[in-house]
C-alpha cells in the first residue's frame, strides 16, 4: 500500500527531530493522539514499523531512518520549488532558518539581521543560537554557521571568515596574576576551557618564528557556550583562547587585554554550511572584512515559500 497523505510525513520529521510524540506534536501544532496515530497509519500503509517505542524516546528503526531520508529531501525540493515561483514576484518571503555560534550572533550577526529584515519585510527570521553543531539535514535550519572544518560530506561548506583565536584576560584579573608571556607560563594560570563537541579543548598551540609550540592548560572552569567563557574572562576568572571576532569588542573596549601578541595561534575558520541545493543562493562577498567570504545575495532567497 503506498502512502496516502504526504503531509503525514511531517509528523515523521518532527518526531525524528524532536525524540518524542508529544514534543513533535507540540511542534506541529496537533495533539499527542492525532500524531500518534498518524505514525501508527504510515506503518500500516506501508507495512513496516519505522520507530521503536518506549517511554523516554522513539528512535528510529532502520526502514525509519530510510523513509526519513527521503522525507526530508521531499520537503527540501517542494521548498526550492516553491521559493523559485515566488522570486518572480521580485520580493523575499517566507521563513529564514539560520544556526549560529552564541558569541558570534551577539558580537557581529544580530546588525545583520536587524538590517536585512528591515529591507525584506515579507521574511521571517527563525535563529537558533548556541554552540552545539546541528545537523542541517535533519533540523530545521537553512544555513548553520560553524567553526572549524566540515565532517558532513552531504553539506557544501563555504568560507564565511578566517580568524585565529586570541589569547585574552580581564585587566582585573591581570592586577592578580603576572601576564603570561610565553606559552609555558600558561600552566600557571587558571584557563577557561571550551567543550567542543563533548571534548574539552586543553592543548593550547601557538607559533613564534615559525615553530609550533604545545601547552596542556588547565583551570576551575570549563563550558560549552562560548558566550559564558568570554563573560567569565571578563568578570576576571580566568585567561581564555576564544576567536578574534568574539572579543574584538571586549578589547577595544578595554574589558579584554590580548596576551603574548608576539606568538600566532592557529587559524579557525568559520564555515556557512548547508545543503547543495542551496548553494546557488550564495555568492562570493565579505561581510567580515576578508577575502572570500559569503553574504546572501539581495536578490533571491533562502526563505521557504511558507506563508
Amino acid at each position: 500500500m503506498k502512502i496516502e497523505n504526504t503531509s503525514d510525513l511531517r509528523v515523521l520529521v518532527q518526531t525524528a527531530r524532536a525524540g518524542t510524540l508529544t514534543a513533535a506534536a507540540h511542534a506541529l501544532g496537533i495533539t499527542p493522539a492525532a500524531a500518534s496515530a498518524t505514525l501508527k497509519r504510515l506503518e500500516t500503509q506501508l507495512g513496516a514499523r519505522l520507530f521503536e517505542r518506549s517511554t523516554r524516546a522513539m528512535r528510529l528503526t532502520p526502514q525509519g531512518q530510510t523513509l526519513l531520508d527521503y522525507a526530508v529531501r521531499a520537503f527540501e525540493l517542494l521548498a526550492e520549488g516553491e521559493s523559485l515561483v515566488t522570486a518572480d514576484r521580485g520580493e523575499l518571503v517566507g521563513t529564514l532558518r539560520v544556526a549560529a555560534p552564541s558569541d558570534l550572533t551577539r558580537s557581529t550577526l544580530l546588525p545583520w539581521f536587524d538590517e536585512f529584515l528591515a529591507l525584506h519585510t515579507g521574511v521571517q527570521l527563525s535563529l537558533s543560537v548556541g554552540d552545539r553543531p546541528l545537523d542541517v539535514m535533519r533540523d530545521e535550519v537553512d544555513v548553520a554557521l560553524r567553526y572549524g572544518a566540515l565532517a558532513d560530506s552531504r553539506l557544501v561548506a563555504r568560507p564565511f571568515a578566517m580568524t585565529n583565536p586570541l589569547l585574552t584576560a580581564s585587566p582585573d584579573y591581570l592586577r592578580r596574576h603576572p601576564a603570561p608571556k610565553v606559552p609555558q607560563d600558561l600552566v600557571h594560570h587558571n584557563c577557561l576551557i571550551f567543550n567542543r563537541g563533548g571534548r574539552l579543548h586543553r592543548v593550547w598551540r601557538f607559533a613564534q618564528n615559525g615553530q609550533w609550540t604545545e601547552v596542556r592548560v588547565d583551570g576551575n572552569r570549563s563550558v560549552d557556550d562560548a558566550s559564558l567563557a568570554r563573560e567569565w574572562a571578563v568578570a576576571g576568572y580566568g585567561v581564555t583562547l576564544k576567536s578574534a571576532l568574539d572579543v574584538r569588542g571586549d578589547i577595544e573596549a578595554g574589558r579584554l587585554v590580548h596576551l603574548m601578541t608576539d606568538w600566532e595561534t592557529e587559524p579557525y575558520p568559520l564555515h556557512a554550511l548547508l545543503p547543495s541545493r542551496l548553494l546557488k543562493y550564495f555568492t562570493q562577498a565579505s561581510p567580515l572584512g576578508g577575502s572570500g567570504a559569503l553574504s546572501l545575495q539581495t536578490h533571491e532567497t533562502l526563505c521557504d515559500a511558507r506563508r
